[in-house]
Order: C-alpha cells, then structure tokens, then sequence
C-alpha cells in the first residue's frame, strides 16, 4: 500500500476559513442537502447562503410545571424565533392532528412517526425557515426523539430544565395565564412586573395531583433515554431559583456556537496570574502545544545558530531582546508542523509593540485572555516562592510550604522572585494592560485570585465555544 502523504494547507488559507467561518458554513450546507435532497440543489444552497445568519435551533425539555412554556416564550421574543408548542401543531384539522388530539385527550404519547410528520409540517412553514424555532415541550420519549433526527430535524441547543417533585407541585398548583397573551405566570414564582397584566390574571390550568403524578412518573421513565439522544447538544438547568435568573443562563447558552478553530491561544497576565499552570492544562487536555516564550528564547540562545548567538549577546547583558528577534524566533517555532493542531502561548512580551506585530501575521492569537490578579496577590504568590535546588521542586512559604526542616534550610529563592524584581514586572505588565486591551479588544478577562481549577474551567468553557 502506498504511503499516505500528508499536505500542509498554507497558512493564509487557513487564515481565510477560519475568519469566514468556513468549516461550519461547509457542515450546515452539506447537512442540509443531504437531509433535504431538494430537487434544485444550487437554488437551495443559494437561498440558505442568503440567510442573514445562523438562526436558532432550540429544543426545551422538562418535567411538567417545571417552566418550559415561560423560558421558551421569552427566548423567542428575544431571539425573534418561532415559538413551537404541541398545541400550535395541531392548529389545522387534517386526520394527523385529530390522531394526535386523541391521544392527548387520552393521556397516551403522541407515535413518534405522527409527532414528526406534524413537526416536520410545522418547522417546513415560511416563518420557521426565515427565523428559526424554539420547540417547546414537544418530545417525552427517545423514540420521538430519534425520529425527529431520522428526519433531519436537529436542534444545536437543548435545554433540560429540572426541579425537586414538590417545587413541580407548588408551581402546578398556583399556575396564573394572561388571557390576552396565553402567557403563564405564578403567584409566587412568577408575577408580572406590570400591574395592568397582574390585573388581568386568571387561574390557569391545573393538573389534577392523579394527573400530575402520572405525568411526572412518565417524564422519569423517559428522561433519561431522552437526554441520551442529545448527550452532545444538552444542558441541564435548575429551574428553582429565581425566573429571571433561569431565562439569562439559558439565554447565555442558546447564545453561544461550538467552536470550529483551530486553538491559537494567548495568555497575558502579571506574574503570579497562574498563565504556565493553566497552559500545561490546557495543552495536556486538549494536545495543544505548549510555548512559553522566555523559555524558547533561551533554548533558541544555546543552540549555537545565527539567531541564537544574536539573542545571546542581549540575555547575557539582561538587555531587551529587540522586537524583530523575538518575532522571527517565535515564527519559526509557530511554523512547526506540530502547531498546526493548535498551541498556547504564555510570558510572550508584554510590549504593545510585539502584540501588535504578532497580530498582524498568519499566527495571530485566536483566544486571548488576561489573567488578571491585583498587585498584592501577585507579590504575594510569587515573592514568597522558593526552589529545592536537589530536587527541582519549587515551595511557597504559605501554601505549599517545604516539608521538613532540612529542606526548608536549603530552599532558594531566585533573584527574579524577590519582591523589589517582583513589584517591577507587575507595574510593568499595568502599564501596558490598556494598549494590549486595545490591541485585542475581544480578550476575555477572567479573574485569577479565583482558585485554579475554576480559572480552568473558566478557560474550557471561552476555548471551546464561541
């Protein structure tokens, strides 16, 4: 068998499709033309091109009382969405709706083929195609569930809300409904902010406890299954808490897109912030590599190359490296082919100058974040550390102190860890903050006094989607 041969995709193309969203544009083309084989591809693929952007694709799952028609009202008035409820899919009078009225009337599930020939009526209509959809409460089975993906019906965010059985039951039992909107509201949990609503207000409809239980039985039968059908495409909410606070956590994840890119990520921080620990985290996760600049620049200076004799000469004398040194330096090693699976870059110069130079090439940062820690916290992390010259391992006096007596007698503390060399980096690194703000003015800010692993799973989440 003849060796596969790997190609390189130049730079700048890649560059091109990841600024125009290619890939994901590619994903959602070939979707839709292999689930809807329209008889006129190229007039198809020209209509969808002239959508004004992706349009929300939302699936709201929960157990009764738990919310679901609220949320979902409010998110299509926000997201301009249709509104999709199992109610609204039997608007018409053809033999699927009467099939489908019966077996509501019965307290039976829909058939999974019935519930999606209806969906598939519904969503096929101009509104739903020009501004997308929010089903609401529509699917209790897996085999709904599957169905509707047998038919290209496929939701990019689904929302599971949950809440203790007797937070369901209160709710169920004061349920409020807006006559004129159908809106639902609570007497507790939910009460309009105008008086001229509140004024209005009848009491909705109410399940039966027997009724209730029944459904509610049903819904933990089924959620499971149900939930598995969307593992990848699912998050689950606590719905007792305040509504407000439900509708902006839910808003915040219909909101967001899965990233496609290719991980180009830039660490800014002052010393302390946790930028090398969060790199090998990051890295070790997600096989990305790891570049920590200072740290290349020396490696580069001892391998007895042109440029590293260059870069010599000005670490030998602590003087700064010139911009145009670090920059070829840091390009070679970008240019490797290792990095085209992704890398994480950290202790780059805080100089706006190279930022701005870094940007402006085919390796520029596509994540940025600054790690941002107060002056004291980063004196206080870094000017108390020290290192057991035997082992390597490095202490701090305060949180990881050394474990005996005879290591802590022979700990150092490196001359850029005192507090003076400290205090200088630090107002360095503020110095610059507002020009590096203005370089990347979509950096993301995530406060480092926090402990590591929330900073991490800060980090995660802003990596992964967009």
């Amino acid at each position: 068998m003849d060796k596969v041969k790997h190609v390189r995709i130049p730079l700048e193309i890649s560059a091109y499709a990841e600024t125009h969203d290619i890939l994901s544009l590619t994903r959602e083309m070939v979707r839709g033309l292999v689930i809807e084989q329209p008889e006129e591809p190229l007039e198809w693929l020209i209509r969808e091109l002239k959508k004004p952007e992706r349009l929300p694709r939302v699936l709201v799952l929960g157990p009764p009382a738990v919310g679901k028609r609220s949320v979902a009202s409010r998110l299509a008035v926000k997201l301009r969405a249709v509104h999709v409820t199992t109610e609204c899919l039997m608007d018409d009078y053809k033999d699927m709706s009467v099939q489908a009225r019966t077996c509501l009337k019965k307290e039976q599930e829909i058939p999974a083929d019935l519930l999606c020939a209806l969906v598939q009526h519904r969503l096929g209509k101009t509104d739903c195609f020009n501004r997308g959809w929010i089903l609401d409460g529509i699917l209790q089975s897996r085999l709904q569930a599957l169905a509707l993906q047998r038919a290209g019906i496929l939701p990019e965010h689904v929302v599971h809300l949950s809440a203790p059985e007797d937070v369901l039951r209160e709710r169920n039992r004061g349920r409020l409904l807006d006559p004129d909107t159908g809106d639902v509201y609570h007497q507790t949990f939910i009460w309009p902010d105008h008086t001229i609503v509140a004024d209005r207000l009848v009491k909705g409809r109410v399940l039966t406890e027997e009724t209730l239980s029944a459904r509610l039985h049903r819904y933990r039968c089924e959620i499971t299954g149900l939930s598995s059908a969307y593992k990848h495409s699912l998050k689950v909410f606590n719905s007792d808490q305040p509504h407000e606070d439900v509708y902006q956590q839910v808003l915040a994840f219909v909101q967001t897109r899965d990233c496609q890119r290719t991980p180009r990520v830039l660490l800014l921080g002052p010393p302390g912030a946790g930028k090398s620990l969060q790199a090998q985290r990051l890295c070790h996760k997600y096989n990305l590599v790891n570049i920590c600049c200072s740290e290349l620049l020396r490696a580069v200076a001892t391998d007895g190359c042109e440029l590293g004799v260059q870069i010599k000469s000005y670490l030998d004398v602590g003087r700064p490296i010139p911009d145009s040194l670090v920059l070829e330096v840091l390009e070679k090693r970008l240019n490797r082919e290792d990095c085209y699976r992704g890398w994480v870059l950290h202790d780059f110069s805080e100089e706006i100058n190279q930022a701005q130079a870094l940007k402006k090439t085919f390796h520029h940062p596509n994540r940025v974040f600054f790690l941002d820690l107060s002056e004291e916290e980063s004196l206080h992390r870094v000017s108390l550390r020290a290192t057991d010259p035997v082992t390597g391992i490095s202490y701090h006096s305060m949180s990881s102190p050394a474990p005996s007596a005879e290591v802590q007698s022979r700990l150092q503390t490196s001359p850029a860890h005192h507090r003076e060399a400290v205090l200088q980096k630090v107002q360095h690194f503020n110095s610059q903050r507002a020009g590096l703000s203005a370089v990347y003015p979509d950096a993301i800010h995530i406060d480092a006094q926090q402990d590591p692993q929330s900073v991490f799973e800060i980090l995660e989440k802003k990596l992964t989607t967009n």
